[in-house]
């Protein structure tokens, strides 16, 4: 009789649940050190854990600056009760209508926003994009794919020409390509996503 190796037992990869400055939320793998900007809320789990845990506490998915400029807005009023807001547009999803096509795009930097301070941010490998296209914006936070990132265009000491910036990441649980032409005067460009295949 001839005996069986014992099958060997794959451990399911773990995640955090994590939170930026804009109240939005991720998931982000426990094995790996954490994005700038972001933050753990103390949940790990499974990806379907971690996935299932943030549709309970993201009910709102305004980001914080958009919620406290409207809350702004409504106390400076008169007291009539605001209209209610716009119905989010039928059609298309995040993901769709940002994988279309180019849009507008600016650096998204803290403290303050400079040519040095993106070269910093490109350093670390992990810059942050704002599609300004969208309703109330989208920052996304992109972890740079050093074979698609491309330098070779601008100077980012002067602060002149462009740079192209790309990377991987997950956005409405969908993992996508996030890619960007950013102009050095001003850190604005354009950019888009496309779906990650066989992800």
């Amino acid at each position: 009789m001839t005996e069986t190796a014992p099958a060997q037992q794959t451990t399911e990869p773990t995640y955090h649940v994590v939170v930026n400055d804009e109240e939005q939320y991720s998931i982000w793998p426990t094995d790996q050190d954490m994005p700038a900007g972001w933050r753990a809320t103390g949940t790990d789990g499974t990806k379907e854990e971690c996935l299932s845990h943030i549709d309970e506490v993201w009910t709102d998915m305004r980001p914080r600056s958009l919620r406290e400029a409207m809350l702004a807005d409504e106390a400076a009023g008169d007291g009539a009760t605001p209209p209610a807001p716009d119905p989010e547009p039928e059609g298309p999803g995040l993901v769709d209508r940002l994988c279309a096509g180019d849009h507008p795009v600016e650096v998204v930097l803290r403290p303050e926003s400079t040519p040095a301070a993106l070269r910093e941010a490109v350093d670390r490998g992990y810059v942050f994009l704002r599609f300004t296209d969208t309703r109330g914006g989208t920052e996304l936070g992109v972890r740079l794919d050093p074979a698609a990132t491309s330098l070779d265009g601008g100077d980012l000491t002067a602060g002149t020409g462009h740079i192209e910036v790309a990377g991987v990441l997950s956005l409405d649980f969908e993992e996508v390509r996030c890619r960007a032409r950013v102009d050095l005067a001003d850190l604005t460009g354009r950019g888009g996503l496309e779906r990650v295949t066989g992800a």
